[in-house]
């Protein structure tokens, strides 16, 4: 007896696996995500419908009885350039409210001038004591913007 000895001649390249991976089908699933989320999120997301002001820069007008807090780097208070405390504060805008309405001029402003490297905290003082007293108008004094620095 002979052995039998089969064997496909040529045919070793079809025997290989193929080992490359096929992307377009991750391709076409991560495009459809991609669209479904473009779609969805802007229904997902919704705002208050606001007009939102324009920012106008308005030159201060200066009148006697404006009122112009000072706030500098140390955190000392100035009242029209005179140091005060902050405890004083709100009795002196008090003040300032009532001889305004015996008078029957105009309740005053409050202009607040806060120097660059002062902390909020400071200023929150100052507008803290703005409310507590009732004053009607409170703003902030800044300098016009340097388009140089």
């Amino acid at each position: 007896m002979s052995a039998l000895n089969v064997q496909a001649g040529g045919h070793e390249d079809e025997d290989q696996l193929n080992t490359n991976i096929n992307v377009v089908p991750l391709v076409d699933i991560m495009l459809v995500l991609l669209i479904i989320f473009l779609v969805t999120i802007p229904v997902i997301i919704r705002t208050v419908p606001l007009t939102l002001p324009n920012a106008i820069n308005i030159p201060t007008q200066t009148k006697p009885e404006n009122i112009v807090i000072s706030v500098d780097a140390n955190e000392n208070v100035y009242w029209n350039n005179e140091p005060i405390q902050y405890s004083e504060l709100r009795d002196r805008f008090e003040g300032a409210l009532l001889r305004s309405v015996h008078a029957g001029t105009p309740l005053p402003e409050v202009h607040i001038r806060g120097d660059r490297n002062v902390r909020f905290q400071a200023l929150g003082r100052v507008i803290l004591a703005c409310q507590q007293a009732g004053v009607p108008k409170v703003g902030f004094i800044t300098e016009p913007r340097n388009e140089t620095q």
